[in-house]
């Protein structure tokens, strides 16, 4: 299935699913094996599943749990990581997005995980 840019289409299509486990972000230069990698000036972010951090005794200041739009969004849709955030933003629950070539992918704090999904699947009519 191509790519989907139209905004209504990709809402009412946004399947939200949890994947499974707890993530956190860590930063560090150690070359561990990263759900995902951001490289910045200041340094280098992992994110992580927790109990891998915990293991190599990383710090972390939160614990999220990890949302996946499961529409084929394209890259140049427009609209979708707002819409998706106001949404969040509005119900006080913060969210960390992160676009991978097929899904777009939301980190928001583990407590409050049923209450964006139960969001989302709203926001998908």
């Amino acid at each position: 299935m191509p790519a989907i840019a139209d905004l209504d289409l990709l809402l009412r299509s946004l399947s939200p699913a949890v994947r499974d486990g707890d993530y956190v972000f860590v930063c560090t230069d150690r070359d561990l094996p990263a759900v995902a990698r951001i490289t910045e000036s200041e340094g280098t972010t992992l994110v992580l599943p927790r109990a891998v951090a915990d293991a190599e005794g990383l710090a972390y200041d939160a614990v999220f749990g990890w949302i996946t739009l499961e529409v084929h969004s394209s890259l140049e849709a427009v609209g979708l990581t707002a819409a998706v955030s106001t949404t969040l933003a509005q119900a006080g629950i913060s969210c960390n997005m992160l676009a991978g070539y097929f899904h777009d992918h939301l980190l928001v704090p583990v407590d409050r995980l049923d209450d964006a999904l139960s969001l989302l699947r709203r926001l998908a009519g």
